[in-house]
């Protein structure tokens, strides 16, 4: 199974329905594990835990909801429930990757092998232990980028009225850019392509990215579909790559 740069690139759509086919792929299944595990535990407790919650959440939410926007309570409460989603469940899947941030991206440099025939390095446990310095800065930076914007936005959930309408349309499109450029790093980073070089090269799929990163988003809500979709983005992501940006920047051939 090789893949080759496409001249058309597809939609994000399609690169995140191929995600939940390649992570089946035999010879790729085990290194699906790893990620697998860490965000099921992680993902698994965190909504089991926020589930419990919800109940006294979102009546303390919907309480700076002003008098005029009252008629419309009945719309503003799912959009309070799934804002609520949105924030938690980028939350924690940003800390799975964190914690699987070495894992993801030895899954995508397997799959990248395996999708153009290319010979990966030679990448083991001590590998891995090598780059984790590198891998962990690369994570900082994303956070460092991503922090500023995510206060700004969750400043906008105190300002009534446009905390319970604007506000989380906002928070949805920007957690789609953000779980855009979280998954795709993780082949750039492999060819060790600069951070802000690979926003730049992301930009230019803006609407490609913002449909992956949306569906990505709207998964990460799911309950027990949201368990598995840390590798299946990877895998997605990984794909994208090799038909949009792997001629330009790949470090091995």
């Amino acid at each position: 199974m090789v893949s080759t740069s496409t001249s058309t690139p597809r939609s994000g759509i399609w690169y995140f329905s191929q995600g939940w086919r390649l992570v089946s792929l035999p010879g790729i299944r085990r290194f699906v594990i790893l990620p697998l595990l860490i965000n099921i535990l992680l993902m698994g407790g965190a909504f089991w835990w926020l589930f419990t919650r919800l109940d006294s959440w979102i009546p303390a939410l919907m309480a700076h909801v002003p008098d005029w926007l009252q008629w419309l309570s009945y719309l503003l409460w799912p959009i309070a429930v799934i804002s609520v989603l949105l924030i938690f469940g980028y939350f924690f899947s940003t800390l799975a990757n964190w914690i699987a941030a070495p894992f993801n991206g030895l899954l995508a440099e397997q799959l990248e092998a395996r999708l153009t025939g290319a010979t990966p390095p030679d990448t083991g446990i001590l590998g891995i232990a090598k780059d984790l310095p590198r891998i962990m800065k690369r994570e900082w930076q994303k956070f460092i980028w991503y922090l500023p914007r995510a206060v700004v936005l969750l400043l906008l959930y105190l300002v009534p009225g446009i905390g319970q309408t604007v506000a989380p349309v906002l928070w949805f499109l920007f957690s789609a850019w953000m779980l855009a450029i979280q998954y795709c790093d993780y082949p750039f980073d492999n060819h060790k392509v600069p951070f802000r070089e690979m926003r730049s090269a992301l930009r230019t799929q803006k609407v490609a990215n913002m449909q992956f990163g949306a569906l990505t988003s709207l998964f990460t809500m799911v309950p027990f579909l949201n368990l598995f979709i840390m590798p299946v983005a990877v895998c997605g992501a990984t794909a994208m790559w090799v038909d949009c940006y792997r001629v330009k920047h790949a470090l091995w051939k």
